[in-house]
């Protein structure tokens, strides 16, 4: 197959390491751009949501640059997101791409769906020996992947020059992608970190704590946020990004793992109510438990899951005295507007902790 997917962060490369090894050729399609929401918005239903129209974009891009066949994820529930892979087929097909759409269902939820579509994966010349051997080899590369992240969000405040740190942790990412086994991917991940630990940083600063939550495409993707934790980070602020995709392929493809957040939202949301619209309650207040200095929610215009917890975050503002902010995003949204909001809740939460440190 000639194959391709979407990007998703710095997913792209432990999925391109997966599919190239086991035996298909990976279509890349270019990284999101306006030109990509351009396609997708030409091409998408009026309402539907940002994701959508930015899948819609790139799935246009790749079967131009010759694929033909797509992989995407799926989901459950009243998010409109598990019906998206099969509406951007139809669109697709309807202008005459005949591609292929793979849907990897949830596994706990559609074992047979996945089993299928995961075994049309694994070429009848390869076995499932050797996708075992290249999947652990993916995944390793997605934990390492979300560790430099997570160690880039803690360091880029601090750190003397951020354009080191940013320079030092595109340089690991390189590591990870050359890595071609297990080891050597931890030696890789090892080397990363030790690099970005090496820049000097300024130990006497104290950064603001915010908290991202949200959808998770719009959390993960910085073209779509208009990387948004890196504004923050070069702002002189320490973010905590809720989701990770490898903390969120465990807690939803191999344990229901997200109980103890759904648990903390209880008390305001006491149900599903699609996507991560309880899970932003939930996450929200644990922020507020740490200690955080605010909170970011992060959600795709007319996304109903998280306008749901919108409507709730007020309250619980009034019981646990943390701001948190929303940004819905659409194709209209632009990064300076984006940018003008952040700089004004930085100097609430500036002013807020001000007057907590004078008490």
């Amino acid at each position: 197959m000639k194959i391709s997917f979407p990007y998703m962060g710095t997913s792209h490369i432990a999925i391109s390491y997966l599919l190239e090894n086991l035996g298909h050729e990976v279509i890349y399609p270019p990284k999101p751009s306006k030109k990509t929401l351009s396609l997708g918005v030409q091409h998408s239903p009026e309402f539907a949501c940002l994701p959508f129209k930015i899948l819609m974009g790139t799935y246009l891009e790749a079967v131009e640059a010759g694929a033909d066949s797509l992989t995407t994820s799926g989901g459950f529930g009243p998010c409109r997101a598990g019906y998206y892979g099969e509406l951007h087929k139809r669109i697709l097909h309807d202008m005459g791409y005949p591609v292929k759409m793979l849907v990897l269902e949830p596994p706990l939820m559609a074992p047979l769906t996945f089993y299928r579509n995961v075994k049309s994966l694994v070429r009848p010349t390869s076995s499932w020996t050797n996708f075992y051997r290249v999947f652990r080899v993916a995944w390793e590369k997605l934990r390492a992947l979300d560790e430099l992240e997570g160690l880039l969000h803690e360091l880029r405040p601090l750190a003397v020059s951020k354009q080191q740190i940013t320079k030092t942790y595109e340089r690991g990412l390189g590591y990870i992608d050359d890595a071609g086994s297990v080891s050597k991917v931890l030696e890789a991940k090892d080397a990363a970190l030790q690099d970005m630990r090496a820049v000097p940083v300024d130990e006497t600063f104290t950064p603001l704590k915010i908290g991202i939550i949200g959808e998770i495409y719009v959390v993960l993707e910085p073209f779509v946020n208009h990387d948004i934790e890196k504004m923050l980070g070069d702002m002189g602020v320490y973010v905590h990004r809720s989701i990770f995709l490898t903390n969120w392929t465990k807690d939803n493809a191999v344990s229901n793992g997200e109980k103890d957040i759904r648990a903390m939202a209880v008390p305001y949301l006491n149900q599903l109510v699609g996507g991560h619209g309880q899970n932003s309650i939930g996450e929200t207040v644990i922020y507020a438990n740490k200690g955080f200095d605010g909170v970011i929610q992060l959600a795709p215009f007319t996304c109903i899951p998280e306008i749901v917890a919108k409507s709730i975050m007020p309250t619980i503002t009034r019981d646990k005295g943390i701001p948190v902010m929303t940004l819905f995003l659409d194709e209209q949204t632009g990064r300076a507007g984006v940018e003008t909001r952040m700089e004004a809740f930085l100097d609430l939460l500036k002013e807020k902790r001000n007057k907590q440190e004078a008490i």
